[in-house]
Parts: C-alpha cells; structure tokens; sequence
C-alpha cells in the first residue's frame, strides 16, 4: 500500500513553469500513512524526473516451482504475504526453512496446522534450498 501511494504521488503531473518566473525544483510530495498500529506517519514521496524517482512496481512475480507442496505453500503463505517473498529468498538449507515457517507461525501467527508444516518446509528446502540455485 505504501509502494501504491508513493508511485501515485510520483507519476503526478507537475504544472509547467510560466515563462515569466524562474523554474523552481520541484519540491517532494508528503503522503500520510499509517503504520501497522496506527500511527500516521508522513512520508515525502519524490517527484518523478527527479534524482531520486519511486521505484516501479515488479512487472513480474516468479511462479512457485512446481512439485509436492506447491499447492499448501499457495494457500497458507499467500494469505498474508505474495509468493514472490518465497521466490526471492537467498538459497536457504531445511533448517533455515523451517525456522522460517515456525517464525511466521509463532511471531506473525500464520495459521498453518502443524501437520501441514513438515510437507510446507520440504517443499521449500527441495526447491529453494541451495543444490537448487
């Protein structure tokens, strides 16, 4: 959401300068968001053309490699973040996986049953471990 509200603010037209006053540099946009507790905060998005322009959105989001387990890694990662966040993980060994999967399910309460964890983690280990990359 705050990626949709920085490249809005920066693919905002600017009003071309009158021949008559000086061109002024362009000046960054504020844009209020809210944090995950609520609290607003104000960024300030920069203007497109300048040194600094909002990165684009992926044009592209990798599929998961096929095999046993895609279709659990599907339904329980993608309910609370895309499966691009998998594809784009450095190689991790099983162990690192699997403390990925216990980290999402004990700190950001992923609700993934526990006998849906062990096909979740060999999934991952055999397609984004590192003798995959």
């Amino acid at each position: 959401m705050i990626l949709a509200l920085l490249i809005a603010c920066a693919q905002t037209p600017t009003p071309a300068a009158s021949p008559a006053a000086p061109a002024a540099a362009p000046a960054a946009t504020p844009v209020a968001i809210a944090d995950p507790v609520g609290v607003p905060q104000v960024l300030a998005a920069p203007v497109a053309g300048t040194a600094f322009p909002a990165p684009a959105t992926p044009l592209h989001t990798p599929p998961l490699a096929e095999g046993d387990g895609k279709d659990k890694v599907a339904a329980y990662c993608s309910v609370c973040h895309a499966t691009t966040y998998i594809t784009m993980q450095p190689p991790l060994p099983p162990e690192k996986w699997k403390a990925e999967v216990e980290k999402m399910v004990n700190a950001y309460g992923a609700q993934v049953p526990e006998a849906e964890r062990a096909p979740i983690i060999a999934y991952l280990s055999a397609h984004y471990g590192p003798d995959r990359r």
